[in-house]
C-alpha cells in the first residue's frame, strides 16, 4: 500500500488540463492545518463527521481517536475514511483507509509533534496514546491511524492562477 509520501499520479480536474498542485504542496498544506474534518461510515452506510485534531510525521498524516467513540467504531469496522482541511491556501480531501499505528517510533514522533502543534501531552503505553481527554477525542486511551491515501483533491482557495484544481491517485 502507498503512504502520503509516495508520489502519487497527478492530474489536472479542469478541462483544459491546466496545471496542478505538486503532492509535496498537499502534504505541506495538511501539516500547516491545525483542526481536520474525519468522515467515516456507519455500519449502515450513512457517513459520519467529525472535527480531529492530526498531524503529519514524516510526509504521513496522522490523528487519535477513542475507539469508544462513533468514529473509533466505524474506523474498526470499515477504515475507509475521508480527511478534509483548509490550510495553506488549500482546500483539501483525502480518501482512503485508517491504519492503525502500533510502531512504536512512529508514536513517538506522533507523539512529540502532538505536544508541539496542539500542547497534549501523551504518555505511550501498549501501542496507543494515553493522556488526559483531547478536545475532540474523547476520555481516552486513544488508537493512533495513519492515513493510507487512495486518491486526493485539492482546490487552491482562490481563482486564478494559484487555483488549480487537482486529482492525485494512489497505488
Amino acid at each position: 500500500m502507498g503512504g502520503m509520501s509516495d508520489e502519487p499520479q497527478t492530474s489536472s480536474m479542469m478541462s483544459d488540463g491546466s496545471g496542478t498542485t505538486a503532492w509535496a504542496d498537499a502534504v505541506a498544506a495538511l501539516a500547516a492545518a491545525d483542526t481536520y474534518w474525519l468522515s467515516t461510515v456507519r455500519p449502515d452506510g450513512r457517513p459520519h463527521v467529525v472535527p480531529i485534531l492530526g498531524v503529519v510525521v514524516d510526509g504521513g498524516f496522522h490523528f487519535a481517536a477513542w475507539p469508544g467513540s462513533v468514529a473509533g467504531r466505524n474506523l474498526a469496522a470499515d477504515p475507509r475514511c475521508v480527511v478534509a482541511v483548509n490550510a495553506a491556501g488549500l482546500d483539501l480531501a483525502v480518501e482512503g483507509r485508517a491504519v492503525p499505528v502500533r510502531d512504536e517510533s512512529v508514536l513517538q514522533a506522533a507523539a512529540a509533534r502532538y505536544l508541539d502543534q496542539y500542547d497534549w501531552p501523551v504518555e505511550i503505553r501498549d501501542g496507543v496514546f494515553h493522556a488526559e481527554g483531547a478536545p475532540t477525542a474523547g476520555p481516552g486511551p486513544f488508537a493512533v491511524y495513519a492515513l493510507t491515501p487512495s486518491k486526493g483533491f485539492g482546490y487552491g482557495s482562490t481563482e486564478g492562477d494559484d487555483y488549480n484544481p487537482t486529482r492525485w491517485r494512489f497505488g
